[in-house]
């Protein structure tokens, strides 16, 4: 029998990256819907152009956005993607192969990401394994904003090799621009679960990091943007430790 899938997606402002992502979803999925915190470009005239359902809700932090949007699903089994993502056309044709024979609570796929025109193969971003496909009666949204994660709390997975298309950042000002977005939601989480920084971690944590990606899992066979990609990623570890610090002394 087969299964009916609800795919659900957020949105602010993605006129750039909408249209790929819902046409990856085409002849894969039963319904697509958009749960939007409000935009101010293209974005709801390109959902509805290509049949998505288009609701929007006021935006509260990612975890809490995406908990509340798989309230929308028609479906229990979702499918999640970001507006920056798409299906690569061997895991659509995955996808609908599981739709027929479900077998799992829930479906691991690899992300490979687009940086600046280049595909990022080693390092952290690679396979970057992420739970999108599952039963959304047992499991929720979890993490801590802005970096979201699906769990589920009861079931069985299994690892799907194929790829999720995630085009991350088109300049690496967009980039440098975004960490410094994600570092003062992610201190601010920290901070108010308990989590405290401290010089050893401002100092070493970005080193290891670095270290770790760079020539653990090889990121330098990414070459220049490699390079440039972990070196943004270990300040991102930097910034946010520095910021918590700065919250902490407030704090005081």
């Amino acid at each position: 029998m087969n299964k009916q899938i609800s795919a659900v997606i957020i949105t602010l402002n993605e006129e750039k990256n909408i249209g790929r992502c819902l046409d990856s979803l085409q002849g894969v999925v039963d319904e697509i819907v958009i749960v939007d915190s409000f935009s101010t470009d293209k974005t709801e005239d390109i959902c509805k152009a290509k049949g998505a359902r288009f609701v929007q809700h006021k935006f509260d932090g990612h975890i809490e956005q995406k908990n509340w949007a798989i309230t929308q699903a028609n479906y229990p089994i979702v499918l999640s993607l970001d507006a920056d993502e798409a299906l690569s056309k061997k895991l659509a044709a995955e996808i609908r192969i599981i739709k027929s024979n479900w077998e799992y609570d829930g479906y691991i796929f690899n992300r490979l990401t687009n940086y600046c025109g280049k595909w990022i193969k080693h390092g952290d971003w690679y396979p970057d394994a992420k739970l999108r496909l599952w039963d959304s009666r047992k499991g929720h949204w979890t993490g801590k904003n802005p970096h979201d994660r699906f769990v589920l709390t009861e079931g069985k997975t299994k690892r799907i090799k194929k790829d999720i298309l995630h085009y991350s950042y088109y300049t690496i000002s967009e980039h440098i621009k975004q960490v410094n977005y994600f570092t003062d939601i992610s201190a601010k989480a920290y901070f108010l679960a308990g989590k405290r920084s401290s010089i050893f971690k401002i100092f070493f944590s970005p080193i290891f990091k670095f270290f770790s990606s760079y020539f653990l899992r090889f990121g330098f066979l990414d070459g220049y943007l490699g390079f440039v990609q972990t070196v943004i990623s270990a300040n991102e570890t930097f910034l946010k430790y520095v910021k918590l610090k700065e919250i902490q002394d407030k704090e005081k």
